[in-house]
């Protein structure tokens, strides 16, 4: 059993217990009763390169990476420092996240949040409405190609976007064909947890004209932000090396500034 596959085994665990403690017409109803989303695909669509800040505890590679008592005074912060959008972990066997997390940073927040987790299922889909996402990861790898395509759906029509995670060019064609609007291409393969930074630059060409391109993993600074930026990158998710920085509104708003330079207007595609 790869990694990912023992993950998503633990999520469908939890989500059965969840599932047995609120139905899905209860989440329905709470998702009516919660203001429209944000757009986040317009957060996304600038000329500068938009900044995800994450709030993340820990990692299947790293272990705990950071302590976080207050997820949503460290999103006010990311929010603060110019952060286009907040990912928030969700996943707790793993990552240690919670739905209690997300709604914290709803609650502190005005910018667009992804529900960042193993969504595998559409009830998970109306979880992240319900608690106030504006934003779901969907990952190819986890997915077969008619559910990916069911739960993009799904997204869209709650009003919310789809970050579609991909980490080769099948998974590339899968998502766009799938009606992907925002594709994500994670440089950590989610089978061994290695990291390939030269993921993005093979992958990212292959994403057609119109879709946001986003750079995951192993994004350390201001320097692969500009780096990911010269290769197509509209914008980067980040979670490691803000969780871990004394200052993080700081962080955030030196790789905001880093993705906004004029210069990389005339060298990204």
């Amino acid at each position: 059993m790869s990694v990912l596959d023992g993950i998503v085994a633990g999520v469908r665990n939890d989500l059965t217990v969840r599932e047995l403690a609120t139905s899905m017409a209860e989440l329905k109803t709470r998702a009516a009763r919660r203001p429209s989303a944000v757009d986040a695909l317009q957060k996304l669509q600038t000329a500068e390169v938009s900044v995800i800040a994450e709030v993340k505890r820990s990692s299947p590679s790293k272990g705990q990476i950071a302590q976080i008592t207050d997820p949503a005074a460290l999103a006010t912060e990311y929010e603060a420092g110019g952060a286009s959008v907040i990912s928030v972990l969700t996943e707790q066997r793993r990552f240690g996240g919670s739905l209690d997390d997300l709604d914290d940073v709803r609650s502190k927040v005005d910018v667009p949040i992804l529900r960042k987790d193993f969504i595998v299922t559409p009830y998970q889909v109306w979880e992240a409405r319900a608690h106030g996402a504006d934003m779901v990861l969907l990952i190819v790898a986890a997915l077969e190609p008619m559910v990916l395509e069911s739960l993009i759906e799904r997204v869209h029509s709650l009003g919310m976007c789809a970050l579609v995670e991909v980490h080769d060019e099948l998974e590339v064609r899968r998502a766009v064909d799938a009606g992907a609007r925002v594709i994500g291409v994670n440089a950590r393969n989610l089978k061994t947890l290695e990291v390939d930074r030269g993921t993005f630059s093979r992958v990212a060409p292959t994403i057609p004209d119109g879709i946001v391109k986003v750079a995951e993993s192993g994004i350390r600074g201001c320097h692969d932000v500009v780096e990911y930026a010269r290769m197509g990158a509209d914008a980067v998710l980040v979670g490691e090396a803000l969780v871990k920085d004394k200052d993080p509104r700081a962080a955030v708003a030196e790789m905001v500034a880093a993705g906004a330079h004029p210069a990389l207007r005339a060298v990204r595609p």
